[in-house]
């Protein structure tokens, strides 16, 4: 069941240590992430091992990882543009998540977030739901 708090403050996410404590180091997500945009776009091929993945869930993976990747990125550097771009992810996280809701996999649901501060909260939650669940979609 998913709850819907009145504003983002209301969004328990895990601490960033516990909904990265999963995560490749910073050099290596972004080479991975920069692989999966080039294989969305068809400017690398996919690979051909394994099962065959949903396209939503694997675009919903891709965004994940590069929202996560970023704020781990603005917590080392929080600097305007880390901040900038980790909220703009985010931002693209939230907005995938309300047209495809049952891709949800932590207790708050995109809709809950109402406060751009909070997106960032939603990509650890969703970060920390998601290695749990054993990655789906990659």
């Amino acid at each position: 069941m998913h709850t819907t708090p009145n504003s983002g403050e209301a969004i328990s996410a895990p601490p960033p240590h516990e909904a990265y404590a999963h995560a490749p180091d910073l050099r290596r997500e972004m080479h991975q992430v920069l692989a999966l945009g080039a294989e969305r776009d068809g400017r690398q091929a996919r690979p051909v091992t394994g099962p065959l993945i949903d396209a939503t869930a694997a675009e919903r993976a891709r965004l994940l990882r590069r929202a996560a990747l970023m704020d781990r990125m603005a917590l080392d550097d929080p600097g305007p543009g880390p901040v900038a771009a980790a909220a703009e992810t985010a931002e693209q996280l939230v907005l995938h998540d309300r047209r495809h809701p049952d891709l949800v996999a932590g207790p708050h649901h995109a809709n809950a977030i109402t406060l751009a501060p909070s997106h960032r909260l939603y990509v650890r939650q969703e970060y920390a739901a998601w290695t749990t669940a054993g990655r789906p979609g990659t």
